[in-house]
């Protein structure tokens, strides 16, 4: 169990996790079962995220049942603990100088919902089946900044905004904290006017393909790198269909992969 739980969870993203998660509740009557540690439960939550199983299926080798693991889920979803998890990789990660902040890529991905819910839509370029689709914006080397998600009906343009406002002050090597990139790139999905005002306004200097004016091969060799994120994205098999009817806890895994993609480069 300890060499398996130490490949799913390794000391240093355990250190780094210590430093986000809650403390346990006490019970002042004291009594009660005894908690399952919470190394354990990350080391299953990881399992499910990387395997795409269900809760249900989990291998009684985490020594918590698949109820406990998913409530901590849960318990750490409301504590927004993933988005704290991947904050402080993107700290570490600029602290070290390996965050590109010349050029960004915003892209999405769509993906099927099993069960429906909040954030889900008739995807078009699906058939018309709920869906959920994944936002995201990577420096340039690839690493995501910023993850969002939204119905899989969602037009691309209105995802930009949001996700660039979202991007956070991250530490840099020297200097004060950053969260604009010099240049954004996208495909003609985000050529709208009032887009390109709004990066101008920022400081940000949009390189998004025109309709009907230039080639989307042109910004490719720039906006591949998103598009392998997305591929990096999903070596996170929960991701290939969305079984969360909670919008929160699908955005929580999102979040994971996003975290797990960070702490590799972090680790290199």
């Amino acid at each position: 169990m300890d060499a398996f739980l130490w490949r799913l969870v390794p000391d240093e993203l355990w250190e780094l996790f210590q430093r986000v998660v809650p403390p346990a509740p006490t019970r002042p009557q004291g009594g009660g079962r005894r908690r399952v540690d919470d190394r354990a439960i990350l080391a299953a939550i990881v399992y499910v995220a990387t395997t795409g199983c269900a809760w249900r299926q989990l291998p009684p080798v985490f020594g918590a049942s698949w109820q406990t693991v998913h409530r901590r889920f849960a318990e750490w979803s409301a504590a927004r603990v993933w988005a704290k998890l991947y904050r402080i990789l993107l700290d570490e990660l600029g602290a070290r100088g390996e965050l590109d902040w010349s050029r960004c890529a915003i892209d999405s991905v769509s993906v099927r919902a099993v069960k429906g819910g909040k954030l889900t839509g008739p995807n078009p370029v699906d058939r018309g089946k709920k869906g959920s689709k994944i936002h995201l914006i990577t420096e340039r080397t690839g690493l995501p900044l910023a993850v969002a998600i939204s119905a899989a009906n969602t037009h691309d343009s209105l995802g930009l905004e949001p996700l660039v406002r979202s991007i956070p002050p991250i530490r840099s090597r020297r200097g004060p904290r950053r969260r604009r990139p010099g240049k954004l790139h996208g495909d003609k999905g985000y050529d709208y006017p009032h887009l390109r005002t709004f990066l101008r306004g920022r400081g940000i200097i949009p390189r998004i393909a025109r309709r009907g004016i230039e080639s989307s091969q042109r910004l490719g060799r720039h906006r591949w790198v998103v598009e392998r994120t997305v591929s990096w994205l999903a070596g996170c098999r929960r991701l290939h269909r969305r079984y969360e009817r909670r919008a929160d806890h699908f955005a929580s895994f999102v979040a994971i992969a996003a975290a797990l993609i960070r702490y590799r480069r972090l680790t290199k």
